[in-house]
C-alpha cells in the first residue's frame, strides 16, 4: 500500500471521511466486499452498474487510503483479488446503520441479504 498525501476541505472528521469515501461508488464497493465480492468482474456485475474506468479509479483510491488491499491471483494476464483491511472492515457498522436508516424512511428499498446485519468487522478479515 502506498501512502499518498491527501488534502482535505476541512479538519472536521465528518468532512474528512466524506473526502475519502463520500463519492457515489466507494461505499458500494465496500458493501460488495462485505458481501464476499473480491474480483474486478464481481464488482462490475453489481446492479448499480459502475463504469469500468470509475471502478478502477475507486479501487486505486481505496487502496491508497488503506481501506482495501489487493493480491494477485493470476500472473498472465495479471489479475487481483481485493480484500478489506481492518480500516475498511471497520466501515461495516457504518454501512449497516445507513441501510437501517434507509429501510426506516424508504419502504420501497430492497432488503439486504438476511445475514448482512449478522456480519461483524472481524468476520471480514483474513
Amino acid at each position: 500500500m502506498k501512502t499518498e498525501e491527501h488534502s482535505y476541505r476541512s479538519p472536521c472528521p465528518l468532512s474528512k471521511a466524506l473526502d475519502l469515501i463520500g463519492d457515489k461508488w466507494s461505499l458500494v464497493i465496500v458493501r460488495d466486499m462485505c458481501l464476499g465480492k473480491k474480483k474486478y468482474c464481481d464488482f462490475q456485475s453489481s446492479p448499480e452498474g459502475i463504469p469500468s474506468n470509475i471502478l478502477a479509479n475507486r479501487l486505486r483510491q481505496l487502496e491508497e487510503h488503506g481501506i482495501i488491499k489487493k493480491q494477485p491471483y493470476q500472473e498472465k494476464p495479471l489479475r487481483y483479488d481485493y480484500f478489506l483491511t481492518a480500516k475498511g472492515a471497520d466501515l461495516l457498522p457504518v454501512l449497516q446503520a445507513l441501510v437501517r436508516w434507509t429501510q426506516k424512511y424508504d419502504p420501497d428499498c430492497l432488503t439486504p441479504p438476511i445475514d448482512f446485519f449478522e456480519i461483524k468487522p472481524k468476520d471480514l478479515l483474513d
